[in-house]
């Protein structure tokens, strides 16, 4: 089995090369998820004859009394390629990690690549078609995405402008505890999911918003926040990754005005994708929201050994998945909020 650390020199020079824009690879990333839920962080690696890394897949060792030991590419993280030179080093990489998952003696291995023809081709992996993922060409001028926006869409930005919605950048860190009070709000009590602790949010925005590879927009009525959105960069692309609001004030529209501000902003820097991010294919109403902004959907399949596991394997159309959110939004948004806190690195 191959593996580095994660300060070899060699790898730096292939991720610089190769990972640009996989955001869930940054070093930073890994550093927090690690630090943050006490992950180890394992790269697996292939390298050619003259010592050139090849390949390389990181690995997070995830151990819980909850829900077993497994191995995870990579949790909190929608989507993380397999980055290989050719199929020998693919291969190479997946049997290092079924390896390793033998050897710990993991629950399941998970490997959240996205479409990879190697791996579709093992019959030691389990494909998992659950999510698609949303990917929207951006251009230098705005004017030709608003252009191609539905009506309905315009509509409603037009209108949260009109009812006096405002958009602003966040310049100050105290800013993430507004954003995560509306968090909270949207994934326990409309989405009846845990929460990140807030301890997340301030340690994504101390890693990455002073590089600008953070930005959290907060959508503002009569001085109030009402909406959020967090976004992460990389390479050339922009990320939607988190969004909350205040169900009391969604008639105003703010989380449209704040995702034509993040279209607009990824055009004024110059980015030439803006994700939308995961999408579960059962979710009807949310792959319709972004659908109508022009995303293009592509399939997101998930390769397991030996078996599909995990939350991330669930059908939210599941008992299992309606219990469990039925469940959590009848609990009471503080202690909902430290158990999730609590509960969240069990389900990396």
């Amino acid at each position: 089995m191959t593996q580095t650390t994660l300060s070899d020199s060699r790898l730096s020079t292939f991720l610089e090369q190769q990972t640009k824009d996989s955001f869930s690879y940054n070093q930073a990333w890994l550093d927090l998820i690690a630090q943050l839920y006490g992950y180890r962080v394992i790269p697996l690696t292939t390298t050619n004859a003259t010592g050139q890394i090849t390949g390389f897949l990181p690995l997070c060792s995830v151990h819980s009394p909850f829900t077993g030991p497994r191995l995870v590419a990579l949790p909190f993280s929608d989507y993380c390629p397999l980055f290989a030179a050719d199929d020998a080093s693919a291969n190479d990489l997946i049997n290092q990690a079924i390896g390793l998952a033998q050897a710990q003696g993991a629950k399941y291995l998970e490997l959240r690549t996205g479409v990879n023809d190697v791996l579709a081709k093992r019959s030691d992996l389990v494909e998992g078609n659950l999510y698609v993922r949303w990917q929207m060409p951006l251009a230098a001028d705005s004017d030709a995405i608003w252009a191609n926006l539905r009506k309905p869409v315009q509509h409603q930005i037009k209108k949260s402008q009109k009812l006096g919605v405002q958009v602003r950048i966040a310049q100050n860190r105290e800013d993430v505890a507004h954003y995560y009070r509306l968090h909270l709000q949207t994934r326990c009590k409309k989405h009846g999911m845990p929460a990140q602790p807030q301890r997340f949010f301030f340690g994504l925005w101390d890693a990455f918003a002073a590089s600008g590879a953070m930005q959290l927009l907060l959508a503002e009525y009569q001085g109030m926040v009402i909406a959020g959105m967090i976004l992460l960069t990389s390479g050339s692309t922009i990320r939607y990754a988190y969004g909350a609001s205040d169900e009391d004030y969604l008639k105003l529209a703010p989380n449209n005005l704040l995702m034509w501000t993040a279209i607009k902003l990824g055009c004024t820097l110059d980015y030439k994708i803006f994700d939308l991010g995961r999408t579960a294919c059962d979710n009807d109403g949310l792959m319709e929201f972004k659908r109508r902004w022009g995303a293009i959907k592509e399939r997101l399949p998930y390769y397991y050994y030996p078996q599909m596991a995990g939350l991330a394997s669930t059908s939210e159309s599941s008992w299992k998945f309606r219990l469990l959110t039925t469940s959590w939004k009848q609990l009471p948004l503080p202690v909902a909020g430290a158990l999730g806190g609590y509960l969240y690195k069990h389900l990396g």
